[in-house]
């Protein structure tokens, strides 16, 4: 069931993101007369051949373009007249151009065509955002809650240096409001990033690694850091231990095989240990205590959700606050990709654990449960990364078609066709290749 969620998700985020990218060029081809002869979601043939297995789900002609939903599940087009694509070659422009034409158009004209996909890509991303933000208003755990208590750090916490406990004061000397800033990008994929903490009333610096991205990658890692929280039960789950030996509301687990606990983490490193087992549970219901032996699932779990003693702040946001606060967070992914990339090729992060495909966006994005508050911020969030992945200058993507235009504008001089079909071409194995390598990649992690 969970595959199939995972899938129905993907396939309705493609959908919305792809129909919508698409779109981009085919409103922009036709405000300037360019005749689009084809606008597809997902390709009616065999990508990257135009010729093979050609059929469509649906399709429909209207004036002159045929609209229509492909049976290739991997991405979409829009067939404009006279413009050198996927789904055709120079051979097909030997005429003369037409004044409907691609071509027979001037080059900010066509670059504008080129840039319409990346541009309602970043306006989607921007106004999920903004709705997402307008609605949930602006909700942190700040730093001086959690320091009542401190953190929780985790085996990769522990090798840099952090111990649970530890009360963190700064970020490379800067303070912090919100704790989940601590785990933002500045930290993940920051630079010579340093966390100044406060343990048993001394004073240090912990320097976070460079590769701390690389590290958390790992599906294995249990994560960074959390705060350090003691905890009652909120709501119990239907047919699961937690029902069968009666656990109820505001109830709070304070021993566990004879040995006391306090904080949930505790809670949840004894029942991981403990997968599948009967255990022995110590449970304090008001003024009583009670002795409970259920047999956690094989996965560790009793079956209730948990409430932190923990004090989060919310502000409401008008439109005006909420456009500023959810346009910066949806051009952080761009700015986060950036900084993404410059891992990679400086070699702190492999491009096996930063780059995903289809498998893995399905699993590690938007998961086995449909959660529409989720789906709408991974939508957003990937409308943003698809915006700046066709902006770079690979040919056969937005930004190598936009590199081409300027060259065109400055210069005055216009590339052969045949030059347009050989980038077209070169920039094709690149994608698929990639593709290729990044699918496969994805399928090993699924499988081991």
């Amino acid at each position: 069931m969970e595959g199939l969620i995972m899938a129905g998700q993907l396939l309705l985020g493609l959908t919305i993101l792809v129909g919508l990218h698409e779109w981009g060029h085919f409103i922009a081809a036709r405000i300037f007369g360019i005749r689009v002869n084809k606008f597809y979601i997902f390709f009616d043939f065999l990508f990257p051949m135009p010729n093979v297995l050609n059929f469509a789900l649906w399709k429909k002609k209207k004036g002159d373009t045929e609209y229509g939903l492909g049976w290739f599940p991997m991405g979409g087009y829009v067939d404009i007249e006279g413009m050198i694509d996927e789904t055709k070659d120079s051979s097909k422009l030997a005429s003369e151009p037409q004044p409907y034409e691609f071509r027979a158009k001037p080059a900010w004209q066509r670059l504008i065509v080129m840039l319409g996909g990346i541009i309602v890509n970043v306006v989607l991303g921007i106004l999920i955002f903004w709705i997402m933000t307008f609605r949930a208003g602006d909700n942190f755990l700040s730093i001086q809650e959690v320091n009542k208590l401190g953190i929780v750090a985790y085996p990769i916490a522990e090798e840099i240096g952090l111990k649970t406990g530890d009360k963190i004061v700064n970020v490379s000397g800067k303070e912090v409001k919100d704790f989940s800033d601590l785990m933002g990008s500045d930290v993940i994929l920051g630079e010579n990033v340093y966390f100044t903490v406060l343990r048993d009333g001394e004073t240090l610096e912990i320097p976070i690694p460079n590769d701390l991205y690389e590290k958390l990658s790992d599906e294995e890692n249990e994560g960074f850091i959390s705060a350090l929280q003691t905890f009652s039960v909120a709501e119990v789950s239907p047919d699961t231990p937690a029902e069968q030996i009666g656990l109820q509301p505001k109830d709070r687990i304070v021993g566990f095989n004879d040995k006391p606990i306090q904080y949930y983490h505790e809670y949840t490193e004894l029942a991981e240990a403990n997968a599948g087992k009967e255990v022995n549970l110590k449970i304090k219901r008001g003024s009583d205590t009670l002795a409970v032996n259920p047999t956690l699932t094989e996965d560790g779990k009793l079956g209730f959700m948990s409430a932190p003693d923990l004090n989060y702040e919310h502000v409401d946001l008008g439109l005006g606050e909420s456009f500023v606060l959810g346009s910066g967070r949806a051009l952080s992914v761009i700015t986060d990709n950036i900084k993404g990339f410059k891992k990679i090729f400086s070699g702190q992060v492999s491009a096996g654990k930063a780059l995903a495909g289809p498998v893995g966006i399905a699993r590690k994005f938007y998961g086995g449960v449909w959660n529409w508050t989720r789906f709408w911020t991974i939508t957003g969030m990937l409308s943003m990364a698809l915006a700046f992945m066709n902006l770079l200058p690979i040919p056969a993507l937005d930004g190598g078609h936009a590199l081409i235009l300027l060259y065109e504008m400055i210069s005055g001089r216009t590339p052969s066709e045949k030059f347009m079909e050989r980038t077209q071409q070169i920039g094709m194995v690149i994608l698929l290749s990639l593709l290729a390598w990044i699918m496969f990649n994805d399928t090993v992690q699924a499988i081991f």
